[in-house]
């Protein structure tokens, strides 16, 4: 099982992105998954993260402003983020808790570059 993150780019303050992560295997659902961030000389510090039961947590500096959600079809997982800001300049993870043949394990994507210009 991989995970790709893929979504990231440059844009202005205030603009929105999307990113995605997919998952490429054989897999049953996905349980608990959570972006994570890490800006430039920062420790990677959670963003979003979504149980299994569908409850969903923020942290602060970005509530109301990023959705984490999934398509279980597509075996997707999404972040999108608007009225993005400078400070939101990091590289995001996804990391996922997967059900599959094997067992429950966690992944986590390779991250996807975010740059945000005031």
């Amino acid at each position: 099982v991989q995970l790709q993150a893929s979504g990231g780019g440059l844009v202005q303050a205030g603009e929105s992105l999307r990113l995605s992560c997919v998952v490429f295997g054989t897999i049953f659902s996905i349980r608990e998954m959570g972006w994570y961030r890490q800006a430039p000389g920062k420790q990677r510090e959670l963003v979003a993260d979504m149980t299994s039961g569908g409850g969903s947590n923020y942290a602060d500096s970005v509530e109301g402003r990023f959705t984490i959600s999934k398509d279980n079809a597509k075996n997707t997982v999404y972040l999108q983020m608007n009225s993005l800001k400078p400070e939101d300049t990091a590289v995001y993870y996804c990391n996922l808790d997967l059900l599959g043949p094997r067992g429950l394990y966690n992944y986590w994507g390779q991250g996807t570059l975010v740059t945000v210009s005031s």
